[in-house]
């Protein structure tokens, strides 16, 4: 059996690149008959199901709202000079993780992003070294751990932020203490940001949240463990026909 490596794209929304990559699964996990009472990775399933109600409830009732109104009118160039700027602020974490895995070609290639972005592309607004070639990539502590061979461990639904993994949810809160934005002084500022960023978060779940079919919590459980598989394994996996 060959490995395939498939390219890597820029993943800087989690849960589109989550939802999309169910679309390369087999379809009986996805659409869920009675996966719960032997799914072994699921042990909270209880909890899980209530948080993920509530954070349905919580979209439906502002996040998604919100989202739809920032799409009808901000203008499109206002928006990409957001998601542009988060995703500078992105590379930050990105290049630390890179270093972490000892990617370092990736590493010196996110130090370049960060340089030229923040300085040619105005603080991150204008994408500029995309368009010179630096490809973006996209990591965080939860790969890197699993990078170094720790298991994703139960699956965790967590509040507002969704689906995760013990592995990923500790992944998580480091993360959150390497963004910049966390040692903003200023209360009002720091929570606007994160606002803003959550906003443009969920701005591009908008295509992908479409796709979801059938028990929506069991889709999203599936898409998660699928997702995170991939993305640990930097779009490696097994092929079947590799070696007809």
């Amino acid at each position: 059996m060959k490995s395939l490596r498939l390219n890597r794209s820029p993943r800087r929304f989690f849960w589109t690149g989550a939802l999309l990559s169910c679309l390369l699964a087999p379809p009986a996990p996805l659409y869920g008959q009675a996966l719960e009472p032997i799914d072994n990775r699921d042990p909270f399933i209880d909890i899980n199901r209530l948080v993920f109600e509530f954070n349905e409830y919580f979209d439906n009732l502002l996040l998604r709202p919100v989202a739809v109104a920032y799409v009808n009118f901000a203008p499109p160039p206002l928006r990409t000079g957001v998601n542009n700027f988060f995703g500078n602020v992105d590379d930050l974490n990105t290049m630390a993780n890179n270093l972490l895995q000892g990617k370092i070609g990736d590493a010196v290639s996110d130090c370049g992003r960060i340089l030229i972005n923040t300085t040619v592309g105005l603080g991150g607004l204008i994408d500029v070294a995309s368009e010179l070639g630096l490809e973006k990539h996209q990591e965080d502590f939860g790969q890197t751990l699993g990078a170094w061979g720790v298991e994703p461990g139960p699956y965790v639904v967590l509040p507002i932020f969704g689906a995760s993994s013990v592995r990923d949810t500790f992944g998580f809160v480091i993360d959150s203490f390497a963004n910049p934005v966390y040692y903003l002084e200023d209360d009002k500022v720091r929570v606007s940001t994160y606002g803003v960023e959550r906003v443009d978060w969920r701005m591009g779940l908008m295509q992908a949240e479409a796709l979801v079919t059938g028990d929506s919590y069991l889709f999203v459980r599936e898409a998660q463990f699928q997702n995170r598989e991939y993305q640990v394994r930097d779009g490696e996996i097994d092929d079947p026909f590799g070696d007809f």
